[in-house]
C-alpha cells in the first residue's frame, strides 16, 4: 500500500492579520481556516500578505514571510539594511522595526516566556518590563549600532562571502554588514574571495586593537594567502578534529572588562557587544553582593570574567570555583586569573565536574549557560548548596524560564530580573535573574 504524498504549501499566500510577537523573532497570525502562520518581517497589528516558507499540509503551523504591507504598524521604518527582507540575509529579524519598538518586542517575548513557563508576572519577577539599551545605541532613526565585534561569514560556490538565509544553507552574498563593528569592516573581507573556504570569521576585539580571522576551508581546500585591509592574525579549522590552529599572528585576542585583561584564545567565547561584557558584569555584581571572605562558584565560566569579579570583591579569604567544559578556554581563564591563588578552574561538564567538587554549601552562584539553559539536573543540585544568592545570565528567555521553574520548585524565588538589549536587530536579548531563598515561616 503506497502512502499518499503530503502536500507542500510552500509559496501559498494568505491575508492575515498579525497577532503577537513570539519567541524567535516572529509574529503569530491565523489564515481564515484557522491554520496558523509564524510570520518574519511583520510587525503585531499589521494587515499583511504572507507567504509560506515553510509548510506542508498536515503542519502543526507553518512559516511565513509578509511579502505586502497592507496596513503598516505606526513601529514599522524602511529596513536600512539593502540585504534585510524576506528571502535574504536571515541575521537580523528586526531591521523594520523602530529601536524602541524591538526593544518592546522583546520585552513582551520575555514576559510571555516568564508567565507560560514559571508562572511569573513581571512584578512577580522583580522585574520593570524594560529591556535596556547599551550604552550608546540609542542612535537616530536610519542610523544602525555597529556592535556586532564578531561575524561569522558564509562562503558561496564562487567563493563570495555573505550570511546565511534565514533557516538556510543558501549565502545572501554582501558587500557590507550594517551591524558589523568597525574594526571588523575595516579588515574588508566582503572585497575579496575565498575559494575553497566554507566560512570566515572576522574578530575585532572590543579592548585592544587585536584583529582576527578563522578560515574554516571545504574538505580538501587550500588555505589562501590573507591579506586584508589591516593587520591580522590567522587561525583555521583543522577538517579533521575540528580543532582551531594558528597560521600566523596571535592565537589569542585580548578583551577588557572590570579594568582588567582577559586573553581570548582560538576563537573562543566572548560577549560578542563591545559594552556586554561590562554590562552583564556589574548586573551580576550589584545583584550578588560578594562579601569579603564568601565562597562562589562561577559555572560556565568561559575565560573567568565573573570569576574574576568575584575574587576581587571576596578577597584574599574568599574562594572561587570556575567550571568550563572547553579546554582553550579553561587554559585561558587560569592565564588569565593567575593572580588570584584563591581562584581554581576545573574543565568538564558542569553536571559531571560539580558533584565531584564535594562541595555540599557555597555562599554565591553564577552561572552562564549555554543557550538550552542549565536544566533540571544542575538546578537542584546548585539549590542543595544553600546559596544567599544566585545570578542566572541568559541569552534565551525560553530555557531562562523553564530553569526559573524548576528553582522555585526548589526553594529560590526570583528577586531582580534585568533585561539588556545586546543584540540590536536581532530577535534576541539578555537577561540576569537573581535569586535567593523563600523565607520560611518560623
Amino acid at each position: 500500500m503506497q502512502n499518499t504524498p503530503v502536500a507542500s504549501l510552500v509559496g501559498e499566500e494568505y491575508e492575515v492579520e498579525v497577532g503577537p510577537v513570539a519567541h524567535g523573532g516572529h509574529c503569530i497570525a491565523r489564515t481564515e481556516a484557522g491554520r496558523v502562520l509564524f510570520v518574519r518581517h511583520a510587525l503585531p497589528g499589521e494587515k499583511v500578505i504572507a507567504r509560506v516558507t515553510e509548510g506542508e499540509e498536515t503542519s502543526r503551523f507553518l512559516r511565513a514571510d509578509a511579502i505586502t504591507i497592507l496596513d503598516a504598524s505606526k513601529d514599522r521604518v524602511e529596513a536600512p539594511c539593502p540585504f534585510a527582507g524576506p528571502g535574504k540575509c536571515g541575521g537580523c529579524d528586526w531591521q523594520h522595526a523602530k529601536p524602541g519598538a524591538q526593544r518592546r518586542l522583546k520585552g513582551e517575548v520575555i514576559a510571555e516566556q516568564l508567565l507560560r513557563l514559571a508562572g511569573l508576572t513581571p512584578e512577580e519577577a522583580g522585574w520593570d518590563g524594560t529591556v535596556m539599551p547599551a550604552e550608546g545605541d540609542k542612535l537616530p532613526q536610519g542610523e544602525v549600532p555597529q556592535w556586532r565585534t564578531r561575524v561569522q561569514y558564509a562562503i558561496d560556490p564562487e567563493g563570495h562571502a555573505g550570511l546565511r538565509k534565514h533557516r538556510s544553507h543558501e549565502v545572501e552574498v554582501i558587500d557590507h554588514c550594517m551591524i558589523a563593528a568597525t574594526g571588523v569592516s575595516e579588515l574588508g573581507v566582503e572585497k575579496r574571495t575565498w575559494e575553497g573556504m566554507a566560512s570566515v570569521e572576522a574578530i575585532a576585539a572590543s579592548g585592544s586593537g587585536d584583529r582576527q580571522v578563522i578560515l574554516t576551508p571545504k574538505p580538501g581546500g587550500r588555505l589562501p594567502l590573507v591579506e586584508l585591509d589591516k593587520p591580522v592574525s590567522v587561525l583555521r579549522v583543522d577538517e579533521k578534529d575540528g580543532g582551531v590552529h594558528r597560521v600566523h599572528g596571535r592565537a589569542f585576542v585580548r578583551e577588557r572588562a572590570d579594568e582588567r585583561t582577559y586573553r581570548v584564545g582560538n576563537g573562543g567565547f566572548w560577549q560578542v557587544h563591545p559594552k556586554a561584557a561590562q554590562t552583564l558584569m556589574l548586573a551580576v555584581m550589584q545583584g550578588l553582593t560578594p562579601r569579603k571572605g564568601e565562597s562562589a562558584l562561577d559555572l560556565y565560566c568561559g575565560v573567568g570574567l565573573f570569576a574574576g569579579a568575584i575574587a576581587d570583591r571576596v578577597g584574599d579569604q574568599g574562594a572561587v570555583l570556575g567550571i568550563e567544559s572547553g579546554k582553550r578556554a579553561v587554559e585561558d581563564a587560569r592565564h588569565n586569573l593567575a593572580a588570584y591563588p584563591r581562584v581554581r578552574i576545573e574543565q568538564g561538564k558542569v553536571e559531571s565536574v560539580l558533584p565531584r567538587t564535594g562541595i555540599t554549601d557555597v555562599d554565591l552562584i553564577v552561572l552562564d549557560p549555554p543557550r538550552a539553559g542549565a536544566g533540571k539536573q544542575t538546578v537542584n543540585h546548585l539549590a542543595g548548596l544553600g546559596a544567599r544568592r544566585i545570578a542566572y545570565v541568559a541569552c534565551d528567555p525560553a530555557a531562562l524560564a523553564r530553569d526559573l521553574a524548576y528553582f522555585a520548585d526548589r526553594g529560590y524565588k526570583v528577586r531582580t530580573l534585568r533585561a539588556f538589549d545586546l543584540f540590536p536587530m536581532t530577535h534576541h536579548v539578555e537577561c540576569v535573574a537573581i535569586l535567593e531563598p523563600v523565607k520560611k515561616d518560623v
